[in-house]
């Protein structure tokens, strides 16, 4: 941090002292803001973009996703989760959408346990597809907090300039991408209702 400038009187210095101290209170408070803190505010809840009949999603073409690039990995394997992954690679059919670019293709990198190669997907949105449970998970996970300044709790003020401020907050968890899960005759067929 740059030094305090220096104040010709000290009315001036007391204002800089005032301003400092209101700023490391503040500083505190954006430390304070940890992660279980901000995943346990409220999600928003969005209408899905893609509305489609049984009819609809039964006369769809499947669509199987595969990785456009595999980077494979130098680490071994741990066998003590080989159950948990082949649970999260079974393939699964769900809906993709793109909440901050509408109609944009989803394109990520996934590696779901050490061990495993990281793939590269590109994923298109608004229509049923088939790819493994932790793809469908990752864009799932996909989501931000909304930091707001919550008015209520007055921290500092003075008699000669009036200065309020309040405490930063988690505001909502907002989605940027969602895969909600497609349920059809062949997807509960083939073991894949849900995830």
């Amino acid at each position: 941090m740059a030094d305090k400038p220096k104040a010709k009187n000290s009315f001036a210095e007391q204002e800089l002292d005032k301003a400092e101290q209101q700023f490391k209170k503040f500083d505190e408070e954006v430390k304070e803001l940890t992660l279980d803190r901000m995943s346990a505010a409220p999600k928003e809840e969005v209408e899905p973009q893609t509305k489609l009949s049984q009819k609809d999603i039964e006369k769809s073409k499947d669509i199987y996703l595969k990785p456009n690039k595999i980077i494979s990995s130098k680490e071994k394997f741990n066998e003590k989760y080989r159950e948990d992954f082949t649970f999260s690679k079974e393939y699964v059919q769900f809906i993709a959408e793109n909440k901050e670019i509408i109609g944009e293709t989803i394109e990520l990198w996934t590696k779901p346990f050490p061990g495993c190669n990281a793939e590269f997907w590109q994923v298109p949105v608004n229509k049923p597809v088939w790819g493994p449970r932790y793809l469908a998970e990752r864009i799932r996970g996909c989501q931000y907090s909304r930091l707001q300044m919550d008015e209520s709790a007055v921290i500092g003020g003075n008699e000669s300039t009036v200065q309020y401020m309040g405490r930063i907050v988690a505001d909502k968890r907002i989605s940027r991408l969602t895969a909600e899960p497609v349920t059809s005759r062949k997807s509960v067929f083939m073991g894949a209702g849900s995830f």
